[in-house]
Protein backbone atom coordinates (compact mmCIF):
# COMPACT_ATOMS: atom_id res chain seq x y z
CA UNK A 1 0.00 0.00 0.00
CA UNK A 2 3.07 2.23 -0.21
CA UNK A 3 1.84 3.74 -3.48
CA UNK A 4 -1.23 5.25 -1.81
CA UNK A 5 0.43 6.12 1.49
CA UNK A 6 3.41 8.00 0.01
CA UNK A 7 1.07 10.41 -1.70
CA UNK A 8 -1.19 10.67 1.35
CA UNK A 9 1.76 11.41 3.63
CA UNK A 10 2.61 14.49 1.60
CA UNK A 11 -0.94 15.76 1.88
CA UNK A 12 -0.69 15.46 5.64
CA UNK A 13 2.54 17.43 5.69
CA UNK A 14 4.25 14.67 7.66
CA UNK A 15 7.72 15.09 6.21
CA UNK A 16 8.53 17.35 9.19
CA UNK A 17 8.82 14.24 11.34
CA UNK A 18 11.51 12.63 9.20
CA UNK A 19 15.19 13.33 8.49
CA UNK A 20 15.98 15.63 5.58
CA UNK A 21 17.41 13.99 2.48
CA UNK A 22 19.78 15.54 -0.01
CA UNK A 23 18.02 16.80 -3.12
CA UNK A 24 19.37 16.11 -6.62
CA UNK A 25 20.12 18.92 -9.04
CA UNK A 26 17.05 20.00 -11.04
CA UNK A 27 16.60 18.18 -14.34
CA UNK A 28 15.71 19.80 -17.64
CA UNK A 29 12.04 20.75 -17.72
CA UNK A 30 9.72 18.19 -19.28
CA UNK A 31 6.16 18.68 -20.49
CA UNK A 32 3.35 17.03 -18.53
CA UNK A 33 -0.35 17.03 -19.39
CA UNK A 34 -2.21 15.56 -16.40
CA UNK A 35 -5.92 14.83 -16.57
CA UNK A 36 -8.52 17.54 -16.02
CA UNK A 37 -12.33 17.30 -15.92
CA UNK A 38 -15.14 19.83 -15.75
CA UNK A 39 -18.64 19.74 -14.29
CA UNK A 40 -20.91 22.60 -15.34
CA UNK A 41 -24.42 23.92 -15.58
CA UNK A 42 -25.76 27.26 -16.79
CA UNK A 43 -24.06 29.35 -14.09
CA UNK A 44 -21.56 27.11 -12.25
CA UNK A 45 -18.33 25.51 -13.42
CA UNK A 46 -16.25 23.15 -11.30
CA UNK A 47 -12.93 21.78 -12.54
CA UNK A 48 -11.54 18.50 -11.17
CA UNK A 49 -7.77 18.15 -11.34
CA UNK A 50 -5.97 14.99 -10.21
CA UNK A 51 -2.63 15.50 -8.48
CA UNK A 52 0.39 13.61 -7.23
CA UNK A 53 1.23 15.34 -3.98
CA UNK A 54 5.01 15.03 -4.34
CA UNK A 55 7.02 15.68 -7.50
CA UNK A 56 10.60 16.21 -8.56
CA UNK A 57 11.48 19.65 -9.94
CA UNK A 58 11.40 20.06 -13.69
CA UNK A 59 7.87 19.05 -14.76
CA UNK A 60 5.91 21.70 -16.67
CA UNK A 61 2.30 20.91 -15.83
CA UNK A 62 0.91 24.27 -14.68
CA UNK A 63 0.18 25.56 -18.17
CA UNK A 64 -2.23 25.08 -21.09
CA UNK A 65 -5.72 23.94 -20.06
CA UNK A 66 -4.81 23.49 -16.39
CA UNK A 67 -3.56 27.06 -16.03
CA UNK A 68 -6.48 28.44 -18.01
CA UNK A 69 -9.01 26.63 -15.82
CA UNK A 70 -7.24 27.75 -12.66
CA UNK A 71 -6.99 31.39 -13.78
CA UNK A 72 -10.71 31.47 -14.60
CA UNK A 73 -11.68 30.11 -11.18
CA UNK A 74 -12.41 32.25 -8.16
CA UNK A 75 -11.85 29.51 -5.58
CA UNK A 76 -9.21 26.81 -5.11
CA UNK A 77 -10.33 23.71 -3.20
CA UNK A 78 -7.75 21.15 -2.06
CA UNK A 79 -7.95 18.10 0.17
CA UNK A 80 -6.65 19.98 3.20
CA UNK A 81 -5.33 23.44 4.02
CA UNK A 82 -2.14 22.71 5.95
CA UNK A 83 -2.21 24.04 9.52
CA UNK A 84 0.75 25.61 11.31
CA UNK A 85 3.53 23.39 12.65
CA UNK A 86 2.37 23.68 16.26
CA UNK A 87 -1.11 22.42 15.34
CA UNK A 88 0.36 19.56 13.32
CA UNK A 89 2.57 18.44 16.18
CA UNK A 90 -0.25 18.68 18.71
CA UNK A 91 -2.60 16.55 16.58
CA UNK A 92 0.10 14.03 15.67
CA UNK A 93 1.08 13.75 19.33
CA UNK A 94 -2.49 12.99 20.34
CA UNK A 95 -3.32 10.50 17.59
CA UNK A 96 -0.16 8.91 16.18
CA UNK A 97 1.56 7.49 19.27
CA UNK A 98 0.49 4.79 21.68
CA UNK A 99 2.82 4.50 24.70
CA UNK A 100 0.48 2.10 26.50
CA UNK A 101 0.60 -0.72 23.95
CA UNK A 102 3.43 -3.25 23.49
CA UNK A 103 6.29 -2.10 21.20
CA UNK A 104 5.12 -1.97 17.60
CA UNK A 105 7.79 -4.44 16.47
CA UNK A 106 6.26 -6.99 18.87
CA UNK A 107 2.75 -6.42 17.54
CA UNK A 108 3.70 -7.54 14.04
CA UNK A 109 3.53 -11.23 13.10
CA UNK A 110 6.79 -12.96 13.95
CA UNK A 111 7.58 -13.49 10.24
CA UNK A 112 7.42 -9.74 9.58
CA UNK A 113 9.35 -8.35 12.55
CA UNK A 114 12.84 -8.74 11.09
CA UNK A 115 11.84 -6.99 7.86
CA UNK A 116 10.36 -4.08 9.82
CA UNK A 117 13.46 -3.67 11.98
CA UNK A 118 15.70 -3.90 8.90
CA UNK A 119 13.67 -1.22 7.08
CA UNK A 120 14.21 1.11 10.02
CA UNK A 121 17.93 0.36 10.23
CA UNK A 122 18.44 0.73 6.46
CA UNK A 123 16.95 4.22 6.65
CA UNK A 124 18.63 5.28 9.90
CA UNK A 125 15.29 5.56 11.69
CA UNK A 126 15.11 5.10 15.47
CA UNK A 127 13.35 1.89 16.41
CA UNK A 128 12.55 3.25 19.89
CA UNK A 129 10.49 6.05 18.32
CA UNK A 130 8.71 3.79 15.83
CA UNK A 131 7.92 1.24 18.52
CA UNK A 132 5.73 3.87 20.20
CA UNK A 133 3.84 4.71 16.99
CA UNK A 134 0.44 3.42 16.05
CA UNK A 135 0.80 1.07 13.05
CA UNK A 136 -0.88 3.44 10.57
CA UNK A 137 1.51 6.28 11.43
CA UNK A 138 4.56 4.04 11.16
CA UNK A 139 3.35 2.95 7.71
CA UNK A 140 2.89 6.53 6.54
CA UNK A 141 6.22 7.65 7.98
CA UNK A 142 8.10 4.77 6.35
CA UNK A 143 6.49 5.47 2.98
CA UNK A 144 7.96 8.98 2.87
CA UNK A 145 11.60 7.87 3.04
CA UNK A 146 12.12 6.34 -0.45
CA UNK A 147 10.38 9.17 -2.26
CA UNK A 148 12.44 11.75 -0.39
CA UNK A 149 15.62 9.93 -1.34
CA UNK A 150 14.60 10.05 -5.00
CA UNK A 151 14.10 13.80 -4.85
CA UNK A 152 10.29 13.89 -4.66
CA UNK A 153 9.16 16.81 -2.55
CA UNK A 154 5.77 18.31 -1.58
CA UNK A 155 7.33 21.72 -2.31
CA UNK A 156 7.14 20.77 -6.01
CA UNK A 157 3.69 19.21 -5.72
CA UNK A 158 0.62 20.71 -7.35
CA UNK A 159 -1.05 21.63 -4.05
CA UNK A 160 1.90 23.82 -3.06
CA UNK A 161 2.16 25.41 -6.51
CA UNK A 162 -1.59 26.03 -6.76
CA UNK A 163 -1.86 27.42 -3.23
CA UNK A 164 0.94 29.89 -3.87
CA UNK A 165 -0.63 30.91 -7.19
CA UNK A 166 -3.99 31.37 -5.46
CA UNK A 167 -2.40 33.66 -2.89
CA UNK A 168 -0.87 35.80 -5.63
CA UNK A 169 -4.22 36.05 -7.43
CA UNK A 170 -6.07 36.61 -4.13
CA UNK A 171 -8.30 33.56 -4.65
CA UNK A 172 -10.20 31.92 -1.83
CA UNK A 173 -8.56 28.63 -0.73
CA UNK A 174 -10.65 25.92 0.98
CA UNK A 175 -10.08 22.38 2.24
CA UNK A 176 -12.44 19.46 1.80
CA UNK A 177 -11.04 18.00 5.02
CA UNK A 178 -8.99 19.07 8.03
CA UNK A 179 -5.59 17.84 9.19
CA UNK A 180 -7.13 16.26 12.28
CA UNK A 181 -9.91 14.75 10.19
CA UNK A 182 -7.44 13.11 7.83
CA UNK A 183 -5.47 11.58 10.68
CA UNK A 184 -8.71 10.41 12.24
CA UNK A 185 -9.45 8.35 9.12
CA UNK A 186 -6.36 6.26 9.82
CA UNK A 187 -6.77 6.29 13.59
CA UNK A 188 -10.28 4.91 13.13
CA UNK A 189 -9.06 1.81 11.30
CA UNK A 190 -9.18 -1.49 13.14
CA UNK A 191 -5.91 -2.73 14.65
CA UNK A 192 -5.77 -5.58 12.12
CA UNK A 193 -6.18 -3.16 9.20
CA UNK A 194 -3.47 -0.88 10.58
CA UNK A 195 -1.01 -3.74 10.95
CA UNK A 196 -1.80 -4.99 7.45
CA UNK A 197 -1.10 -1.46 6.19
CA UNK A 198 2.31 -1.49 7.86
CA UNK A 199 3.20 -4.99 6.66
CA UNK A 200 2.29 -4.10 3.09
CA UNK A 201 4.32 -0.88 3.23
CA UNK A 202 7.42 -2.71 4.45
CA UNK A 203 7.01 -5.34 1.71
CA UNK A 204 6.74 -2.71 -1.03
CA UNK A 205 9.63 -0.46 0.05
CA UNK A 206 12.28 -2.17 -2.13
CA UNK A 207 10.30 -1.30 -5.29
CA UNK A 208 9.16 2.12 -4.10
CA UNK A 209 11.25 4.06 -6.61
CA UNK A 210 10.03 2.01 -9.56
CA UNK A 211 6.43 2.38 -8.39
CA UNK A 212 6.66 6.13 -7.87
CA UNK A 213 8.28 6.72 -11.24
CA UNK A 214 5.52 4.72 -12.96
CA UNK A 215 2.86 6.76 -11.18
CA UNK A 216 4.42 10.04 -12.27
CA UNK A 217 4.78 8.81 -15.86
CA UNK A 218 1.07 7.93 -16.02
CA UNK A 219 0.11 11.21 -14.36
CA UNK A 220 2.23 13.25 -16.78
CA UNK A 221 0.73 11.43 -19.76
CA UNK A 222 -2.84 12.08 -18.62
CA UNK A 223 -3.47 8.38 -18.03
CA UNK A 224 -5.70 8.35 -14.94
CA UNK A 225 -6.72 4.71 -15.39
CA UNK A 226 -3.11 3.53 -15.33
CA UNK A 227 -2.31 5.76 -12.38
CA UNK A 228 -5.33 4.59 -10.41
CA UNK A 229 -4.46 0.96 -11.09
CA UNK A 230 -0.99 1.50 -9.65
CA UNK A 231 -2.15 3.57 -6.69
CA UNK A 232 -5.26 1.72 -5.68
CA UNK A 233 -4.82 -1.92 -6.66
CA UNK A 234 -2.91 -2.75 -3.49
CA UNK A 235 -5.83 -1.48 -1.44
CA UNK A 236 -7.74 -4.57 -2.58
CA UNK A 237 -5.73 -6.40 0.08
CA UNK A 238 -7.72 -4.50 2.71
CA UNK A 239 -11.34 -3.66 1.87
CA UNK A 240 -11.59 -1.69 5.13
CA UNK A 241 -8.71 0.61 4.15
CA UNK A 242 -10.07 1.06 0.62
CA UNK A 243 -13.50 1.94 2.00
CA UNK A 244 -12.15 4.53 4.43
CA UNK A 245 -9.37 6.07 2.31
CA UNK A 246 -11.15 6.12 -1.04
CA UNK A 247 -14.82 5.24 -1.32
CA UNK A 248 -16.21 7.12 1.67
CA UNK A 249 -14.10 10.20 1.03
CA UNK A 250 -15.04 10.21 -2.66
CA UNK A 251 -18.70 10.06 -1.68
CA UNK A 252 -18.32 13.00 0.70
CA UNK A 253 -16.50 15.05 -1.91
CA UNK A 254 -19.12 14.29 -4.57
CA UNK A 255 -21.81 15.47 -2.14
CA UNK A 256 -19.81 18.66 -1.55
CA UNK A 257 -19.56 19.27 -5.31
CA UNK A 258 -23.28 18.66 -5.80
CA UNK A 259 -24.09 21.20 -3.10
CA UNK A 260 -21.57 23.72 -4.49
CA UNK A 261 -23.20 23.47 -7.92
CA UNK A 262 -26.13 25.39 -6.42
CA UNK A 263 -23.94 28.51 -6.14
CA UNK A 264 -22.88 30.38 -9.31
CA UNK A 265 -19.18 30.76 -10.03
CA UNK A 266 -16.06 28.84 -11.01
CA UNK A 267 -14.17 26.49 -8.69
CA UNK A 268 -10.90 24.62 -9.24
CA UNK A 269 -10.67 21.40 -7.18
CA UNK A 270 -7.32 19.61 -6.88
CA UNK A 271 -7.28 16.20 -5.15
CA UNK A 272 -5.15 13.08 -5.37
CA UNK A 273 -5.43 11.51 -8.81
CA UNK A 274 -6.35 8.14 -7.33
CA UNK A 275 -9.70 9.62 -6.32
CA UNK A 276 -10.56 10.54 -9.93
CA UNK A 277 -10.34 7.14 -11.62
CA UNK A 278 -11.43 3.58 -11.04
CA UNK A 279 -14.43 2.09 -9.29
CA UNK A 280 -16.05 4.43 -6.78
CA UNK A 281 -14.27 7.50 -8.14
CA UNK A 282 -15.55 11.01 -7.47
CA UNK A 283 -16.88 11.16 -11.04
CA UNK A 284 -18.78 7.92 -10.58
CA UNK A 285 -20.23 9.16 -7.29
CA UNK A 286 -21.38 12.36 -9.00
CA UNK A 287 -23.77 10.22 -11.05
CA UNK A 288 -25.92 9.89 -7.92
CA UNK A 289 -26.62 13.61 -8.26
CA UNK A 290 -27.16 13.45 -12.02
CA UNK A 291 -23.93 15.33 -12.59
CA UNK A 292 -21.40 14.40 -15.26
CA UNK A 293 -17.70 15.22 -15.25
CA UNK A 294 -16.37 15.67 -18.80
CA UNK A 295 -12.70 15.19 -19.59
CA UNK A 296 -11.00 18.35 -20.87
CA UNK A 297 -8.90 17.39 -23.88
CA UNK A 298 -5.80 19.45 -24.55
Amino acid sequence: MFRTLASFAATLGLAFALPACAQPAPAARADADPALWVVRDKDTTIYLFGTIHVLKPGLSWFDEAVKTAFDRSGTLVIEMVEPDAATQQRVVGSKAFDPQSPPLSEQLPAAKRADFVKALADNNLPQATFDRMRPWFAAISLSVIPVQKLGYDPANGPEKVLTEAAAKQKKQVMGLETFEGQLSIFDGLSRDAQLKLLESTVDELPKAGETMNRMVTDWSAGNPEGLAATMNDSLKESPEVAQKLLIERNARWAAWIAERMRTPGRVFIAVGAGHLAGKGSVQEQLGKYKLKAVRVRY
